[in-house]
């Protein structure tokens, strides 16, 4: 039998000094065992000189700016039975890449997995290299449950495909859903589960630093797409309404309180904002994720 073979895959736009902290994190953990997929939304976001210092396991892919198409880049450029996505400030555990083969290997039916998140930084300031090696390390090498449970979407951030499915059936990200492209990994995971199950497992384990940096929407445009996705996902079908709806109110709730008194990290009145043109938008019949394109 063929080796079970794991590849890595990142898409990246405007972090170049994340990214290759990320890496050198990375290839300390992988070595040689895996191959890491970079795609870069452009040539500047890509420190070469800092590239050379690895162990040449790196390759680099050209795509599309966007993060679905730069993610579609990263399918037609592997050749390994899983992709894992990783965020490009996520860290994995020391044993990520071999409990996913073990996972994989010992469930055939299970065509997308998602870890558990130590810690994430999304939901603070974010943290640094420093805390997230910190935590990992105060995790240890074992995770405090065995638990293997189905779940309804894969968290982007460390989102674990199974290929042949992808080839097998023609799946693609949805590229409707431009740059940050937000809830693109629950509308893949929605498409992808009629096919097989989609599972969270406890072994897999990282932490996502959530970087306050250059290179996500600023907040006017996340705020449309808070409102235009989730809509955009229910009318085509990934998603049920009522969970579309759910998302779309509590963010319009949390950017309009948190607007009085913002967290220094977050554009709340930006999100604020774009939320209010996307509903506007709705009333005139021209609601769609790609207006963000045209938003100053």
């Amino acid at each position: 039998m063929d080796t079970f073979r794991v590849a890595i895959g990142i898409a990246t736009a405007g972090r170049p000094n994340i990214l290759s902290d990320t890496l050198d994190f990375i290839t300390e953990l992988t070595g040689n065992t895996c191959e890491i997929l970079i795609c870069p939304a452009s040539e500047t976001d890509i420190d070469y000189n800092r590239l050379q210092s690895l162990n040449g396991c790196v390759r680099i892919v050209r795509g599309t700016r966007g993060l679905p198409a730069q993610r579609n880049a990263l399918f037609d450029a592997c050749d390994a039975d899983v992709l894992v996505f990783f965020d490009d400030d996520f860290l994995p555990a020391a044993n990520f890449v071999e409990q996913v083969v073990n996972l994989f290997q010992e469930n055939q039916d299970v065509v997308a997995a998602t870890g558990h998140v130590i810690a994430d930084g999304i939901l603070t300031e974010g943290l640094s290299f420093e805390d997230g090696r910190r935590l990992l390390s105060a995790a240890g090498n074992e995770a405090n449950s065995d638990k293997i449970v189905e779940t309804y979407g894969a968290y982007g951030c460390n989102m674990i495909i199974r290929m042949a499915t992808v080839r097998d059936h023609g799946l693609r990200f949805d590229e409707k859903l431009p740059l940050y492209a937000w809830l693109e990994d629950l509308d893949f995971s929605r498409r992808i589960a009629v096919f097989g199950r989609i599972v969270k497992s406890y072994h897999l384990r990282g932490v996502h630093l959530g970087t306050k940096q250059s290179g996500r929407s600023p907040g006017h445009r996340l705020g449309y797409s808070q409102v235009a996705n989730p809509i955009y996902l229910a009318r085509k079908g990934s998603i049920e309404w009522r969970r579309a709806l759910k998302h779309v109110c509590r963010n319009f709730v949390a950017n309009s309180v948190r607007s009085v008194r913002p967290e220094p990290w977050v554009d709340r009145q930006g999100r604020l904002r774009g939320n209010l043109i996307a509903i506007k938008d709705t009333f005139l019949g021209k609601l769609h994720p790609q207006r963000i394109l045209e938003l100053d």
